[in-house]
């Protein structure tokens, strides 16, 4: 008799833990969180759209394409549109990271790429003082992606 109390007291506490733990486990938000994207948004001085994406056919457009070959990023975009006032953007450059975690150490991962493409810290100072020159920076932005349920 007390063989069975206890498998049955073993069997009750087995289906509580599991459904607390089912309970923990799920949100009640309308949404699966995704990957991450980092955006900066540029304004393009009048007339150098053309310009500032030459340029980033050369930098952007190689550092992103080995980032992606390392798995360093998932992706990345450069979205250009209109400006709708003179202190807006024109431009979106977005990278695309699996979650927040790979954001730790992503400045070490990408600083070798960046040197190997663009070269040494002094080359890479002299192209950011280039691309002022057709271009600000607007601000920064981190988001995550969601799909709604």
């Amino acid at each position: 008799m007390k063989t069975i109390k206890r498998i049955q007291l073993a069997a009750i506490a087995a289906l509580m833990l599991s459904s607390t733990s089912l309970c923990l486990g799920q949100s009640d938000a309308p949404y699966t969180e995704g990957p991450v994207w980092l955006i900066t948004m540029v304004q393009t001085k009048a007339g150098m759209s053309d310009d500032y994406l030459k340029m980033l056919a050369k930098i952007y457009k190689l550092s992103n394409e080995e980032a992606k070959k390392q798995g360093i990023i998932m992706d990345y975009k450069i979205l250009v549109g209109d400006a709708s006032n003179p202190q807006d953007f024109d431009i979106l450059l977005m990278q695309e990271v699996q979650n927040m975690a790979a954001l730790d150490g992503l400045r070490d991962k990408l600083d070798p790429i960046d040197k190997k493409i663009v070269g040494s810290a002094e080359a890479q100072r002299q192209g950011a003082v280039k691309r002022m020159e057709v271009r600000q920076i607007m601000g920064n932005k981190l988001m995550r992606e969601v799909t709604l349920k």
